[in-house]
């Protein structure tokens, strides 16, 4: 190490909630952890489901007790086929005291939740924030520089990339990956509604995606409305009082009168994953990892178990005197990840592609398989499971 830099066990890269959720956890660990991450607001009022084990991690950080207040229980799922097609699915509904819980998880507003975090990390001493970017990062055999835009070096045994779509860490380390566009889009606002939501999510299937309003505190809900992307952008355009008609028809008034609140945004869908979620001393987590459409609430899910994985396993070795950023070390990380990865983008795919085909053979098949789960009780209660988290976690 040069004595212009500053040394330490693990650098994460990139302030999102996955990034300090691992620097947090890899701080709790025991690691020494710098986060490179710029201290801003967040920007916008895009809300996360957190599934299953998700409130469980950040009870364990100490972060759930700070935000837990601002978020909405979610106890039943509802699926309704709204495509209009000959073959239609039948309505099913999924219910949480089913498997014994008392709600499947909860939905927040992302802004509650990076404040929550940002709040946490401000605590630990074994955390360092540096408040700028990484303009450079060049894993070698013994360790990793980084060189932020402001001219500091870091360096440390074990970088974590928590740095998004674009990530600079995955691609000094050499990862590639592979991505498909899905020709959807997905326009995400919030509303208020007339009628409470009695903690129910529910999901319209369209032919071009599912259209899911998900409760939040009071008599709101967030609408994640995924589409064609022209239709998309034709949602984006209109005006407050315009969407809220379209919102409610969508809805087919279950809400009531629905009002749209200020903010809005639109994106298009893609599936990406990098070949591996490790090398070269640099170990990926968020989306730098893994991008999958908002079906399911897998996305931020997914990535608070990369960061709960990599603090286990970088401070398990730590604690051994091991490198944590040495080969055996991330062969441990990349195992813990791919098979959980795997499956929900697979899942989600499938899901994804039976909604969309035109073959009839395929609707048939949809519409089976959700007359089985809404039909068969065990199946219904292993489906829930599986989609709080895999079997092998719990």
């Amino acid at each position: 190490m040069t004595d212009s830099s500053l040394d330490y066990d693990v650098i994460v890269i990139g302030g999102g909630p996955a990034g300090l959720t691992a620097a947090i956890a890899l701080a709790d660990a025991g690691a020494r952890t710098a986060l490179l991450a710029r201290r801003a607001p967040y920007a916008d009022n895009r809300t996360t489901a957190l599934l299953g084990a998700s409130t469980d991690i950040l009870e364990r950080l100490d972060v759930w007790r700070r935000c837990s207040d601002r978020a909405a229980a979610l106890k039943t799922m509802r699926l309704v086929d709204d495509t209009g097609r000959l073959i239609r699915a039948p309505e099913v509904s999924f219910s949480s005291d089913e498997i014994g819980r008392e709600q499947f998880g909860f939905n927040i507003d992302n802004r509650s939740l990076v404040a929550a975090l940002e709040d946490r990390a401000g605590e630990l001493s074994a955390l360092t924030r540096f408040d700028d970017e990484a303009a450079s990062v060049r894993p070698d055999d013994a360790a990793v520089t980084v060189v932020t835009r402001q001219g500091q070096s870091l360096q440390a045994r074990l970088v974590v990339g928590a740095d998004g779509r674009n990530s600079l860490s995955r691609e000094a380390a050499g990862i590639e990956v592979t991505s498909r566009e899905l020709g959807q889009s997905a326009l995400t606002f919030n509303i208020t509604h007339t009628r409470p939501h009695h903690n129910i999510s529910t999901e319209f299937h369209t032919e071009h995606g599912p259209c899911v309003f998900v409760p939040l505190s009071g008599n709101r809900s967030s609408v994640v409305w995924v589409s064609a992307p022209r239709e998309a952008e034709r949602l984006m355009a209109l005006g407050d009082d315009e969407l809220s008609l379209a919102a409610e028809r969508q809805s087919h008034s279950i809400l009531g009168r629905v009002e749209v609140q200020g903010g809005r945004h639109v994106f298009p869908l893609a599936i990406e994953r990098p070949r591996q979620f490790a090398k070269n001393r640099i170990a990926l987590v968020g989306e730098s990892a893994h991008v999958l459409p908002p079906i399911g609430a897998q996305g931020l899910n997914l990535g608070l178990r990369d960061a709960a994985d990599i603090a286990e396993i970088a401070g398990q070795a730590i604690g051994r005197g091991e490198d944590p950023g040495a080969p055996n070390v991330l062969s441990r990380y990349q195992a813990a990840r791919r098979p959980d990865v795997a499956s929900r983008t697979w899942a989600i795919d499938i899901a994804n592609r039976s909604l969309l085909s035109d073959f009839l053979g395929m609707q048939t098949a949809r519409a089976a398989g959700l007359h089985l789960l809404g039909a068969f009780g065990p199946l219904r209660r292993l489906a829930m499971r599986e989609g709080l988290a895999p079997s092998w976690r719990r």
